[in-house]
């Protein structure tokens, strides 16, 4: 067996020098460790955003869905006590994108988890359609582009259909700004901020990819630019926030937790570390467009995906985008998405611990009823009973550092399909 040190990818289990598991105990104590700062940081008023970006970050993520649940909506700055309504049955009726999202969710059965129930997908796949078009109906400046669904399924399968809604509307007007949203993009590879009316945006996100290249292995660059490859064989990655050629859940959702704690052009960072961690196997390819996009094209699925993790963030520090965009082919484009990223971070930093907010919509329900019965009705319809809600708050935190990893995961499994419950008892 090799030496060196490895990771299991995307549970955070190490494994030391001779290959043996480090003492479970250590582990626990890790991953514990990490449960108590995430649990403090959202309970800082104002939440302290920055180590919930961290947390995100480093090794190993959020852990769970139960954290994303409490993390996510933080880190766009979504308030879970005001979420949308969930769609009426109207929703469908006229809408100009209907039928190609129709198709689209039809055919997304590989991105729902295997083994799960044919009625359960059927009704996610309903809730995936409906989300897409509320958000699009909300903001018509956005176009629907195929590969949108591959991100929105994404939070529906962790968050739930009225978190995702208010999740995907903000993530579309900030950080998909650049997406093709255009029903003909994948057919035609022209080129667009990915939810603009063409693909114009896309293709400057995408010129980012070559410099960030040249500045770390010129060899490789040159190479790529003699067999003028280009960069669309990442369009289909960046588009779907590698949702959807990833074949294993647990690392989109590793990704997910990346790209949401970062800046919004991590995701082509992280594509110049993927083409980094082949250079042998490009460079040892014939020197041919065809032959090197084939390659290229199709990702590994056994990536060393905190490796590159942590390398796309180095590489974000070391060659920021302005510094790219100082190169000719990235001048002539202001992106909306990159210049109001900064006013976007800083409103993050002003938001309530959700227990505040909660307190805050009791106050008001109570103020809104009053009389001898509001009591009475806010017990009814906020309140779950006891026993739903101390098995909630056990499987998220375990507030205690004591909480054992076995009843972490059995409560885990008992709300892996009730997001919207779940959000229902916090």
């Amino acid at each position: 067996m090799k030496k060196g040190r490895k990771h299991q990818q995307g549970t955070g289990v190490r494994v030391n020098g001779n290959g043996n598991a480090q003492q479970h105990g250590e582990h626990e104590s890790w991953k514990k460790l990490k449960l108590v700062e995430i649990h403090q940081a959202l309970n800082c008023d104002p939440v302290d955003i920055e180590t919930l970006r961290r947390a995100a970050v480093s090794e190993g993520g959020l852990l769970t869905d139960e954290i994303r649940r409490k993390v996510w909506p933080k880190l766009l700055s979504i308030n879970v006590y005001n979420l949308p309504a969930k769609p009426t049955k109207d929703i469908r009726e006229n809408h100009k994108d209907f039928n190609q999202v129709l198709l689209d969710v039809r055919r997304s059965m590989k991105r729902f988890p295997r083994g799960m129930r044919v009625d359960e997908r059927q009704v996610l796949q309903e809730q995936l359609i409906d989300i897409i078009l509320v958000v699009l109906q909300k903001n018509p400046a956005l176009h629907y582009y195929q590969g949108y669904h591959d991100i929105v399924v994404t939070f529906l399968l962790v968050v739930g259909e009225r978190m995702a809604i208010a999740m995907v509307e903000t993530l579309s007007n900030h950080h998909l700004r650049w997406l093709p949203f255009s029903v003909s993009i994948m057919a035609t590879c022209s080129c667009r901020d990915f939810m603009d009316p063409t693909m114009d945006s896309t293709k400057h996100i995408l010129n980012y990819l070559m410099p960030i290249l040249e500045q770390v292995d010129p060899q490789l660059h040159e190479f790529m630019l003699r067999a003028e490859v280009g960069t669309i064989f990442a369009l289909s990655w960046l588009i779907t926030w590698y949702g959807h050629v990833l074949s294993e859940f647990r690392h989109v959702l590793r990704l997910y937790d990346f790209f949401l704690a970062s800046h919004p052009l991590m995701a082509i960072y992280f594509a110049a570390v993927i083409v980094l961690h082949r250079e042998k196997e490009v460079k040892q390819t014939e020197c041919d467009m065809a032959m090197v996009h084939q390659l290229l094209s199709k990702i590994p699925q056994d990536l060393p995906y905190e490796e590159l993790i942590t390398k796309a963030h180095c590489l974000f520090t070391r060659y920021p985008p302005s510094l790219l965009a100082k190169r000719a082919a990235l001048q002539s484009r202001n992106s909306i998405t990159i210049n109001c990223f900064k006013a976007f971070q800083a409103a993050t930093q002003q938001q309530r611990p959700d227990s505040v907010l909660r307190r805050q919509l009791l106050q008001g329900r109570a103020r809104g009823l009053g009389g001898p019965d509001s009591q009475l009705v806010l017990s009814r319809d906020t309140q779950p009973n006891q026993a739903a809600n101390q098995l909630v708050k056990m499987a998220v935190w375990g507030i205690s550092a004591t909480l054992g990893a076995a009843a972490l995961a059995v409560a885990q499994t008992a709300l892996d399909w009730a997001p919207d419950f779940f959000m229902q008892l916090f």
